[in-house]
């Protein structure tokens, strides 16, 4: 009897094994790095920056950020919505460390310099801010600028 427990027991941690390498390997092949500065999301039918804008940037100055980059051979970049930031939130991931210190959560094919991304909105003196660190969303005055970043996405067309 002895003997059939510990098979029993090997036989499941191979299964789960394989299940943990089958996601992990699925969570993979969602994000294409195109090698050209941009990550393409399969699941969202997004592209982004591989890259943030890598510093403390007021709302203003982060739409005019999204809006007017060239990456690759794309001129269609936007600022994203709250809701597609979210997207790219992993709360199972253990994350990364980024460039300010903090702890984000998100597949590293997309580099933050910093846990907090502004989000497109049309309030007139507050904006949406994603945090990848604890992935909520709240709102901030759009003048400051402390931790927050541009990542621009753009829908990539069928």
């Amino acid at each position: 009897m002895k003997k059939y427990k510990k098979i029993l027991w090997v036989v499941l941690f191979l299964a789960l094994a394989g299940l943990y390498a089958s996601s992990a390997l699925f969570a993979q092949g969602r994000f294409i790095d195109n090698k050209d500065g941009t990550v393409t999301d399969t699941k969202t039918n997004l592209m982004w920056a591989k890259d943030d804008n890598q510093g403390n940037i007021t709302w203003r100055n982060a739409k005019a950020y999204c809006e007017h980059i060239i990456l690759s051979k794309y001129e269609d970049w936007r600022m994203p919505t709250i809701d597609e930031l979210a997207t790219l939130y992993d709360k199972n991931s253990k994350g990364y460390e980024s460039d300010c210190g903090t702890w984000v959560k998100l597949n590293p094919a997309i580099h933050l310099s910093c846990g907090w991304v502004w989000a497109k909105n049309n309030h007139a003196i507050t904006a949406s801010v994603f945090n990848f660190i604890k992935g909520y969303r709240y709102t901030d005055l759009m003048l400051h600028k402390r931790n927050f970043r541009a990542l621009p996405v753009r829908t990539v067309k069928k």
